[in-house]
């Protein structure tokens, strides 16, 4: 005998909830987010738990993004369209012209390499008397800025292009350190920081006593190392920075690489790159050197060697570093901030990473030995060493 199923329980329907209850709820999720300490992680829990965000949020945000650092890269690194590489803009006052007056002021910001040239001859040729600095920070909209802890000395101005403005005509375009400025006829002397650092040579004459930095019959020497160290060192860590394509990046780092492996194997014989003697080429080299490890070597991508990885090259940077006046233009503190807290493009969290090891000032004034490769021993550089 076949057994009945059982009759069919009756299909309940289940009511809606009821508005209230719906607003009640709704109201508790924002309430545990306006409570909680991370709000933005609250929101996340609520939308999608512990999950993963959903792939299209995760592909539109990287759209969004990638979009946004182009504009923003444009602005900040303007860019060949064709090639992806970096284009440095050219100075807007190139060359000193004609003869300024005594009244000199120069602005500096002491992240900024190309600052760091003036700061280093203005320490070295003894000229801190003569040409009073005013040192501009990085504002948080990237402009250099003064602030009461590091004022405008010669106006009280807040923006470094307020300065600029002052010139007859007024003045667009970036407002950019180093910068010279004729106070007595409120203009700009030249804002190109090699011309800058010559132009000092000049000024400081014979009273710099035995060091010149930019001697007459050194000049071709110079020029000729310089037209290496610019577009290779100084301005190829930039071009690896600030690349927006892969190819231009990889150009980039081959090129810089290249010509430190040549650096590397000239200074394993030579105690600077003119010889004997100290020169402005060897400046330019150094503010670039000092910041390599610090900086370049992680937020610009320069990872292939580490400049520590250069017995020769390190020794040389820890050589110039403990000439008499020089370490005090390297604040190193300030040029990580300068670049980890300021290149938002590069960095958008502003996370300041730990400097490394060989940057802090004890492992700079470790004897470097390079004194064995001069022919001219005793220099009055040497006799004053930073201790």
């Amino acid at each position: 005998m076949w057994a009945t199923s059982p009759p069919p329980l009756p299909v309940q329907l289940r009511r809606p909830p009821h508005p209230r209850f719906i607003a009640r709820r709704r109201n508790k999720r924002l309430d545990r987010i306006a409570a909680s300490q991370d709000p933005l992680t609250a929101l996340t829990r609520v939308l999608w738990g512990g999950a993963l965000p959903p792939a299209q949020l995760v592909v539109a945000v990287r759209h969004g993004w990638t979009t946004a650092w182009q504009l923003l890269m444009r602005q900040l690194a303007p860019s060949d369209p064709a090639t992806g590489g970096f284009a440095r803009a050219p100075a807007r006052f190139p060359a000193v012209v004609g003869k300024p007056s005594s009244r000199l002021h120069l602005y500096v910001g002491l992240p900024c390499p190309w600052a760091h040239r003036a700061l280093v001859v203005r320490a070295l040729l003894g000229l801190e008397a003569r040409l009073p600095v005013s040192v501009a920070v990085p504002g948080d909209d990237g402009a250099w800025s003064f602030t009461p802890g590091s004022p405008d000395l010669l106006y009280g101005k807040r923006k470094l292009r307020e300065v600029y403005a002052l010139r007859g005509g007024g003045f667009e375009g970036r407002a950019s350190v180093p910068m010279l400025w004729d106070a007595e006829r409120c203009e700009v002397v030249c804002n190109e920081s090699i011309e800058i650092v010559k132009f000092l040579c000049d000024l400081a004459g014979d009273g710099a006593g035995d060091l010149d930095l930019w001697p007459p019959e050194l000049r071709q020497d110079i020029d000729r190392w310089y037209s290496i160290i610019y577009p290779s060192v100084n301005n190829g860590v930039y071009r690896c920075g600030f690349a927006q394509s892969q190819e231009a990046y990889d150009a980039a780092a081959s090129e810089l690489f290249g010509a430190l492996d040549r650096l590397e194997a000239h200074l394993a014989g030579c105690r600077y790159l003119c010889g004997d003697r100290l020169t402005l080429a060897d400046v330019c080299l150094f503010t670039t050197l000092i910041r390599f490890d610090l900086v370049y070597n992680t937020l610009f991508r320069c990872t292939r060697r580490k400049l520590a990885e250069y017995p020769s090259l390190h020794a040389y940077t820890r050589d110039i570093y403990q000439m008499p006046k020089v370490a005090e233009t390297c604040d190193m503190e300030a040029i990580m901030a300068g670049y980890f807290k300021t290149l938002f493009p590069l960095n958008p969290g502003g996370i300041q990473p730990h400097p490394p090891a060989t940057c802090d000032r004890e492992s700079l004034l470790r004897p470097h030995g390079r004194e064995a490769l001069s022919s001219a021993a005793g220099t009055p550089l040497e006799a004053a060493a930073v201790s």
